[in-house]
């Protein structure tokens, strides 16, 4: 096989490990419904963009080489569940306490996006399973070893499928928030939040029984 289609063949790969891992509903794709109904379309993509740069970072320690991170990843999971637990559970007590709409000034947006984008990737990277959950899956589709090819396709592809995820998920949340009754939205969005709430719980609880073990 020629480099070129050795290369698009990784990119490919990375693709649809980026979406097989940004699919399941989690905290950040539950952010990510939550903020499209609440605020619109570009902050649950800003969510998304958050996530799918905290992905990318995890594919990037899982290509480099997992064995040297995961002493480091053991010692510090411990502060890393307490962190990622508490602010879970408090973006989901203040997302369900009821707020005025607000309309952003158009110097805010940017800034907006920016802030949302990087607060969500500060959240994403609090929770080293996903570390553990990229190198299970590049070795269960053989990317382990990418045959003394560059791996930043394979990052590239992950980047590109968990953001392309993300425009989908927003997609689909922002026609089903325009054709659904007020009330059902309304409810989906206590739902995301409630569920939000019962994510940083469990983290909370694991973080507790790790530090009692």
């Amino acid at each position: 096989m020629t480099e070129t289609g050795m290369l698009f063949i990784l990119l490919a790969k990375g693709f649809l490990l980026g979406i097989a891992v940004a699919a399941p509903v989690g905290p950040i794709g539950t952010l990510c419904i939550n903020r499209t109904i609440e605020r619109g379309f570009w902050q649950g993509v800003a969510t998304g963009i958050g996530g799918a740069l905290g992905d990318t970072l995890f594919a990037i320690a899982a290509a480099a080489g997992f064995a040297a991170m995961q002493d480091f990843l053991r010692e510090i999971s411990l502060p890393l569940k307490l962190i990622g637990g508490l602010l879970i559970l408090i973006i989901g007590i203040q997302t369900l306490k009821p707020r005025p709409a607000r309309v952003a000034k158009t110097g805010d947006v940017a800034s907006d996006i920016a802030r949302v984008t990087l607060s969500t990737f500060l959240l994403t990277i609090t929770n080293p399973a996903t570390l553990f959950g990229f190198v299970a899956l590049f070795a269960g589709a053989g990317l382990a070893d990418t045959g003394g090819t560059s791996p930043f396709f394979l990052v590239a592809g992950v980047f590109i499928g968990s953001l392309s995820w993300c425009f989908m998920l927003c997609g689909a949340v922002r026609w089903m928030h325009h054709k659904l009754p007020d009330h059902f939205t309304a409810w989906i969005s206590k739902g995301s939040a409630i569920l939000l709430i019962g994510f940083g719980l469990v983290s909370l609880a694991l973080a507790a029984k790790q530090m009692w073990a």
